[in-house]
């Protein structure tokens, strides 16, 4: 069977005259590093099942810090459990996400290492600065999602009343809080994104800027809804870290702008109703052909008829 695939498609198997890998190398090399990749994030889930219990306390401090979270008996914080493997789940799930972050220098350089041999040498210089600016960002969105999730916790627990008992079941109250530091480290990088439209020039730094007010809503709009509290503070926080990174954004698309010369082509400073230079020459203009008008319109010029052609005695033959 080998034999037959190696005689149908043999060019599959050869490297090509200029060195470039063939289909079935990309494929073998995508399977190399996929092994790679998987088993770095085996060995990372082994050391977060090791860490999955002082995570889980960790990500228990917003609400273990309040007040209400005391048992009156015990005097310790506690969560209620309402499956007998939940725990064991949750414990695996953590492992999982732990893991991940782990082996995460090790799969994304195996993703990197399949993805740059396609790319230009300008592209690979701005992965690297967004990879450096990325993990910064996702980080300084967790910290402030600890601190909106510790300020709205205080919040709805007062709400309820010194006649209400409060407990909260443990996997729900983790996956409340993991989904809220995933929302708000992505929302941290939507500098990024703006960057990223200004460095492949989409869209230059004035017309960025020019969009503040719409930017400013749509912020607002989104800290309204990921947000778990209806108190305006953890809105607020999150909208005004938004808008700052935004003219961050918008301030280093300027010195880009600046750099490249942007702003400074042919059109710029001038009116719509402004003539601009030419860049070029004009042909000079000439007069024509003169033409006759005592010719008749319409009526073709006579064709003179052709001349009679000489013919010798040995051309029927």
């Amino acid at each position: 069977m080998a034999f037959a695939l190696r005689k149908r498609a043999p060019k599959a198997f050869e490297r090509a005259a200029d060195g470039s890998m063939t289909l079935i190398e990309h494929v073998r090399e995508l399977r190399n590093r996929l092994f790679r990749a998987s088993l770095a994030i085996m060995i990372g889930f082994g050391v977060g099942i090791w860490l999955a219990t002082p995570v889980r306390i960790l990500l228990s401090e917003p609400y273990c810090s309040l007040p209400a979270s005391i048992d009156p008996v015990s005097g310790k914080c506690k969560f209620v459990q309402l499956g007998v493997a939940d725990v064991f789940l949750l414990n695996l799930k953590i492992g999982l996400w732990v893991g991940l972050i782990i082996a995460a220098p090790i799969w994304l350089y195996q993703l990197w290492a399949f993805i740059a041999p396609g790319l230009h040498r300008h592209e690979r210089r701005y992965a690297y600065i967004f990879t450096a600016l990325a993990a910064p960002l996702f980080a300084a969105g967790a910290v402030l999602a600890f601190f909106v999730t510790t300020k709205g916790l205080e919040f709805l627990l007062n709400v309820s009343g010194d006649d209400i008992s409060t407990n909260l079941e443990v996997t729900r109250y983790i996956s409340f809080v993991t989904n809220l530091i995933l929302l708000f480290g992505v929302a941290f990088e939507f500098p990024l994104i703006v960057l990223m439209l200004n460095f492949v020039g989409l869209a230059s730094a004035k017309r960025l800027l020019s969009w503040w007010r719409v930017a400013i809503f749509v912020f607002f709009a989104f800290s309204a809804v990921v947000t778990p509290t209806p108190d305006p503070f953890g809105m607020t926080a999150l909208a005004l870290c938004l808008i700052a990174l935004y003219f961050a954004a918008v301030g280093v698309a300027f010195i880009n702008d600046r750099r490249r010369g942007r702003g400074k082509e042919v059109y710029a400073g001038i009116d719509d109703d402004e003539v601009s230079p030419l860049e070029f020459d004009a042909d000079p203009v000439v007069a024509g052909q003169r033409v006759d008008s005592t010719a008749p319109i319409g009526v073709p010029e006579p064709v003179a008829p052709p001349a009679p052609i000489e013919r010798r005695y040995d051309d029927m033959t």
